[in-house]
């Protein structure tokens, strides 16, 4: 009996998950093809006649020139870079958001604010206020901080930066409320067993608050590296179009748009998938490890 119910409940899980999985098969496997095809093609509007089939050879030739190294190590740099200031804000505030203070509802709405506010929106602001359009009281230290940036890093390091900034400001209002959500789900009296074991904080933090969330923030580094290497809008906005440092999605947007170059342009942005496979794979097997079967 218990291997008939089981066998039904497998059933009504499946059942339960078609729709799900059929959504994402008409939204997300079909486009996906399509760019996996492309990358093996010559397809361009630029040439005429039928795309050809080239095999790797879109794939040999970006890793072979440097236009693809340094825009592949500029993504790194601010993926890691990014990734790490938000998990530290985010946890931060979620810590922080856990203790009950006179003016937790508007701290959480402030934390929040960012990454319920429109995106479009955000990036105008940020972009209006690190490059004033107009005359304002602020606008000459902005200007004198941006040539101050850029002489000392080079051109186009205060653009980098704006983008740095506005990402962090923005991602860390997410994974704050996502490890705030976290810390609500662990049962309190762990906690106070916690507090009755010993009295530091921070040993506290380490041996029960890190473990206890784990896969939240395993979720957390993906979703801000995801975010990251796949950042194009705001880095494009941000920047107006003008990219000095260039991530691996601006550099493919300018090889499929501009040069018409579809298969190289296609092949370049799958270079993403592996990698971020590989990191969700070592980020659930280092945080969730698969628990061992009783002997």
């Amino acid at each position: 009996m218990k291997a008939v119910g089981r066998a039904r409940d497998i059933r009504l899980a499946y059942l339960l998950l078609a729709p799900a999985v059929l959504l994402l098969l008409t939204v997300l496997a079909y486009p996906v093809g399509w760019e996996v095809w492309t990358s093996l093609t010559d397809l361009s509007p630029l040439k005429d006649g039928a795309p050809e089939y080239v095999g790797f050879t879109n794939y040999r030739r970006l890793l072979a020139g440097a236009e693809f190294w340094r825009p592949a190590l500029v993504t790194v740099v601010y993926a890691v870079v990014t990734s790490g200031a938000k998990l530290a804000l985010g946890l931060g505030f979620a810590l922080l958001l856990a203790r009950s203070f006179r003016g937790r509802a508007l701290v959480f709405l402030a934390v929040f604010l960012p990454w319920a506010y429109p995106a479009g929106v955000s990036v105008i602001g940020w972009y209006w206020t690190l490059n004033p359009p107009t005359t304002t009281a602020y606008a000459p230290f902005m200007g004198h901080l941006k040539y101050a940036v850029d002489g000392t890093f080079g051109t186009g390091a205060w653009a980098f930066v704006s983008v740095i900034l506005f990402n962090i400001w923005r991602g860390s209002s997410f994974i704050g409320v996502l490890l705030l959500a976290g810390i609500n789900a662990v049962p309190p009296e762990l906690f106070e067993c916690a507090v009755l074991e010993s009295k530091s904080p921070w040993r506290r933090f380490w041996l029960v608050t890190v473990p206890l969330l784990k896969p939240f923030l395993a979720l957390a580094v993906f979703l801000s590296l995801t975010s990251a290497f796949a950042d194009l809008a705001n880095v494009w906005m941000l920047t107006a179009g003008r990219i000095v440092f260039p991530i691996i999605g601006t550099h493919a947007y300018f090889l499929a748009i501009k040069a018409g170059q579809y298969g190289p342009a296609s092949a370049l942005s799958l270079t993403l998938v592996p990698v971020l496979l590989g990191v969700l794979l070592v980020l659930f097997r280092l945080f969730d490890p698969p628990r061992r079967e009783a002997a």
